[in-house]
């Protein structure tokens, strides 16, 4: 069976993310508290790829046309929640701890790169599905969603990448819920300093509520849809005049994509210090657009490019084990708690939504403060998954 209609095929998409949506609220089954919605995005809609439903013209001309416009929109709300004088709130440890976590990912993906290389599959354009990989560990699978517009990246290559981001962020969560009863042990090795830690998760719970305080109107959504998507036309033709302008001064390498990508990164973020960073509709549209993306991206991604490079998951694993041990390390100088070490480590990996899983199993009041990490992380995202991806292309 093929899906052979355009239309179809974005109604069925969405209507598998809604499904899985709708069924995590209405039965609470506790697999999901274990492998999220959005994980289960990813692998029916690679499995549905993988059996050829979504192999007609009409659903590539339907992708074509809809996931650069939708991407872009997405980038643009989801950075309206990152305004830099809210996430100051966390105060300079818990940003340092943070910005510490992302550091030890980072030395894992450049030391391991070269010698994996070979074997991670995708030519000599594995670099970028690697460098859009870890933009997804510093903040998320939206920013991962950004990079795969922003450098080239193989399709191939993209697919393990989305693949292994999928299993490494499950597994991540359950081992780092069970090693909180180990964390008198941590913390007593580390000489952890815990002193204020309450003062910062009441400030950051008050700020995270503030953001709960209004509900959306039709009017809120009508004008933040209207906007983001203006956004994006506007600024994908600022990217062409970019990249042509730079290409001129033999800055080519500097692709649409990439100079789109920045400058609607930039301008998310001056926008959320303004009164549009406050519209009550801007995290219920980022996560639309997020399930919206995400569908379409899984939707080319084929479950045979993952069983054709295994060595994916070995490098993965391997990334984790070095991000361990150098956290380690860097708590014994600073003597950085394991609650919040671990809180920094799934804010990378998995993001706003997920940091408070962990930060709650250590205390319930904590959970603003794993919301503000997450959030952190969607803003500096895709600046690293740029930097990253200008480093690793040193190896081809």
């Amino acid at each position: 069976m093929v899906i052979s209609n355009g239309f179809t095929y974005i109604a069925f998409l969405m209507f598998i993310a809604g499904g899985l949506l709708f069924l995590e609220k209405k039965t609470h089954w506790k697999v999901f508290n274990v492998i999220p919605p959005l994980v289960w995005i990813y692998v029916l809609n690679m499995i549905f790829c993988t059996v050829g439903l979504y192999s007609s013209e009409a659903c590539s001309t339907a992708y074509g046309s809809l996931k650069n416009n939708l991407l872009y929109a997405m980038i643009f709300v989801m950075l309206l929640r990152c305004d830099f004088r809210k996430l100051g709130k966390l105060g300079p440890r818990m940003i340092a701890i943070f910005l510490g976590s992302a550091a030890t990912l980072a030395v894992g993906f450049i030391l391991l790169y070269p010698i994996f290389v070979g074997s991670l599959g995708g030519g000599e354009k594995t670099w970028g599905a690697v460098a859009a990989l870890y933009a997804s560990w510093v903040g998320g699978s939206a920013n991962m969603a950004a990079m795969q517009d922003a450098l080239p990246v193989d399709g191939g290559a993209y697919s393990c990448a989305l693949a292994l981001d999928t299993v490494c962020y499950s597994v991540w969560i359950a081992l780092l819920l069970l090693a909180v009863r180990y964390a008198d042990k941590w913390n007593k090795t580390v000489k952890a300093n815990t002193a204020g830690l309450d003062a910062i998760a009441e400030t950051a719970n008050a700020e995270v509520a503030k953001e709960k305080e209004s509900r959306p109107t039709a009017s809120d959504w009508i004008f933040l849809i209207g906007l983001s998507l203006l956004v994006s036309a506007v600024f994908q033709w600022l990217g062409t005049s970019a990249n042509t302008g730079l290409k001129a001064i033999g800055l080519g390498m500097f692709d649409k994509g990439t100079c789109t990508t920045v400058l609607i990164t930039i301008f998310g973020l001056i926008c959320a210090m303004t009164p549009l960073g406050k519209l009550p509709a801007v995290n219920e549209l980022s996560s639309v657009y997020l399930y919206a993306v995400v569908s379409l991206l899984a939707s080319t991604a084929s479950v045979v490019d993952l069983l054709t490079a295994p060595m994916w998951v070995v490098y993965g694993v391997l990334i984790l084990v070095i991000h361990v041990v150098l956290m380690f390390l860097l708590s014994k100088v600073f003597h950085w708690d394991l609650c919040m070490c671990s809180t920094a480590s799934v804010a990378c990996i998995g993001g706003s939504a997920s940091a408070p899983i962990i930060s709650t199993a250590y205390d319930a009041s904590f959970a603003g403060i794993g919301v503000l990490m997450g959030v952190l992380g969607a803003a500096v995202g895709n600046f690293c998954g740029l930097a990253m991806g200008a480093i690793l292309h040193f190896f081809i």
